[in-house]
């Protein structure tokens, strides 16, 4: 299994919690990875050889967070990611207009880079997945197995 970096961007809290505890259990697991913190994305750039999920909350009309939106602008301006493998989860709210935009943004980033997601990108809906960290966790043990 390849190294995962994970990196997440919030708007209250939520979508970092769900990366510390799907950290957490890849720590349990014994499988190596890095949780880049907010404050070590400006000039990160995700190694090919290593697997990137990627863990965002939306806000306003489906945008960005602010704390991931310079990375994202970093990466969509300057980066060439041909051989990168990603996983996406996106929290959302259905009864918003824009449903997971921050996450469907990155979806089209990476597909423009031709970079390969490893499975479809998991979009949890606030309004009907009360435990998005239990989603997450599932998802990333059916990527592991």
């Amino acid at each position: 299994m390849k190294k995962i970096n994970l990196v997440y961007g919030t708007v209250n809290g939520e979508a970092e919690f769900v990366t510390r505890e799907v950290a957490e259990q890849l720590s349990a697991d014994g499988v190596e990875h890095r949780l880049v913190e907010q404050d070590e994305l400006a000039g990160w750039v995700p190694p090919q050889d290593e697997l990137l999920v990627v863990i965002c909350s939306s806000t306003g009309y489906g945008d960005l967070p602010d704390e991931i939106y310079p990375w994202f602008l970093e990466l969509q301006e300057s980066a060439y990611l041909p051989d990168l493998e990603y996983g996406l989860i996106g929290l959302g709210d259905s009864s918003y207009e824009i449903f997971n935009g921050a996450i469907v943004q990155f979806e089209e980033l990476f597909a423009g880079f031709g970079a390969s997601a490893i499975k479809p990108t998991l979009k949890l809906d606030a309004s009907i997945n009360y435990a998005p960290e239990k989603d997450a966790k599932e998802w990333m043990s059916s990527i592991l197995s």
